[in-house]
């Protein structure tokens, strides 16, 4: 990891209390809970993203179910979990 950098960011005195709140409960400070929501929120995009275009070279490679077969599927799934 790089050497760690702050951030100064304005928050209303309702969202702060929430934090600390939050921050209290897990044992960490409300600046920890903060570094950490901020990371995950700047890894969610990236790992969506990934995501997708997992999806699009999948599709490009013909690896594609119809309609029929993905209901059939789940059809088979739901009996299969109740015990038909």
């Amino acid at each position: 990891m790089n050497a760690p950098v702050s951030i100064t960011a304005p928050l209303d005195t309702e969202t702060l209390a929430k934090v600390e709140e939050l921050a209290r409960a897990r044992g960490i400070t409300g600046a920890a809970f903060a570094a950490e929501a901020i990371r995950e929120a700047a890894r969610e995009p990236v790992d969506f993203a990934s995501f997708v275009q997992a999806g699009i070279a999948s599709l490009e490679r013909g690896e594609v179910h119809g309609q029929d077969d993905v209901a059939a599927w789940f059809e088979e799934r739901v009996a299969a979990r109740h015990g038909e």
